[in-house]
Order: structure tokens, then C-alpha cells, then sequence
């Protein structure tokens, strides 16, 4: 990596500041799990892609990883992140934010993935890694139908976003596959 391990800790420590006590539901009922878990898993797939892909910005890719949930789901602003990581990382983390000012998940989604296709590579490679991490075990109260539109979701992303990483595109391909398992009967 072409940034220092002061720099990954310091970043790592804001992130577990900002998503401090944020937890999303797991596959077992009642179970609650730390946000910081999925910052974290992200990340990792990010630091395997990087090896898979010579000449991947690594900063870049991992600044994106660690950050790419705390403009959506913190205070912490597009200015702020400039201020502390630079224009390049705060255009990734942005383009990895949602736009709430816009109606329906569709829209959303179609918007997101423009704006991340405007951005390099390892933003698009955060959002194959995203979501790979999402299609682990679903939450216990999801449905079918949720869990079919998310499949749907998930080859979205892919076919749109697949030229950014084809390590992380092939993950993503199986990691949809797999996902079927949590389908019931």
C-alpha cells in the first residue's frame, strides 16, 4: 500500500467513532450485529482484490472501503471527508452515497450506479465488494420477496459495474449464486 499503518489505524478509529452503537439485525431472531462488523468485511475484500489487481490505487480502494457508509449513515459530511482524506476519496465516498432526495429504491440505485461509473475503478470495486459482504446470511426477518429483489439488485450492480474488478465481479457472481440457499421453499 503507497499510504502508512498510522494512516489505516487513524482511519479505522474515526470509522468506529462514527458508527458507534449502529447495529443491523443478523440471521438468528433477536440477534443484533455491530455495523462496524460490515465496514470491516468490506474492507477486507477490498485488501484481497488489491492483490488480485496490479495496479489498483490501494489508498484509494481502502479510504473508499472504510469510509463508504459514513456520509449515508453518520453526520460526518462531504466537506469533512475532503478536509481530512482529500477531493479523490471524498468524490468516492460520495459517489457511494445514496441520494435521499430522490423517490424509490429504483431511482436510487440507477442514480448510485451513474455516479459511482463516473468515479475510478476502486470506487466501483467498493460497491462489488458492498455488496458481496450484503449477501451473506440474511437478516432472520426477511422475506422471499426481499430476498429475490436483492438477487435482483446484486446482478445489477454486477452487470453494470463487473469491468471495475474482475476479481471482485467473479466473488460477487458466486456470492449471488450462493445466496439462493436462504431462499425457503
Amino acid at each position: 500500500m503507497n499510504w502508512s499503518i498510522d494512516e489505516l489505524q487513524n482511519t479505522w478509529q474515526l470509522v468506529s467513532r462514527l458508527h458507534d452503537g449502529q447495529k443491523y439485525g443478523g440471521p438468528k431472531k433477536g440477534e443484533q450485529i455491530e455495523y462496524i462488523n460490515h465496514i470491516g468485511s468490506v474492507t477486507f475484500e477490498i485488501l484481497k482484490a488489491i492483490e488480485h489487481t496490479p495496479g489498483m490505487n490501494a489508498r484509494l480502494a481502502v479510504s473508499c472501503a472504510l469510509l463508504h457508509d459514513s456520509i449515508e449513515d453518520t453526520p460526518f459530511s462531504y466537506e469533512q471527508v475532503k478536509e481530512l482524506f482529500g477531493v479523490e476519496i471524498a468524490d468516492g465516498v460520495m459517489a457511494l452515497t445514496k441520494n435521499d432526495a430522490l423517490e424509490g429504491k429504483q431511482a436510487k440505485m440507477t442514480d448510485s450506479l451513474k455516479r459511482i461509473k463516473a468515479q475510478p475503478r476502486e470506487v466501483w470495486a467498493v460497491k462489488l465488494a458492498d455488496r458481496i459482504c450484503n449477501l451473506y446470511a440474511p437478516p432472520y426477518y426477511w422475506n422471499n420477496d426481499k430476498k429475490l429483489a436483492y438477487i435482483e439488485e446484486a446482478k445489477l450492480i454486477l452487470s453494470e459495474l463487473k469491468e471495475g474488478n474482475a476479481y471482485l465481479a467473479k466473488r460477487l457472481e458466486e456470492k449471488i449464486e450462493a445466496y439462493r440457499q436462504f431462499l425457503s421453499d
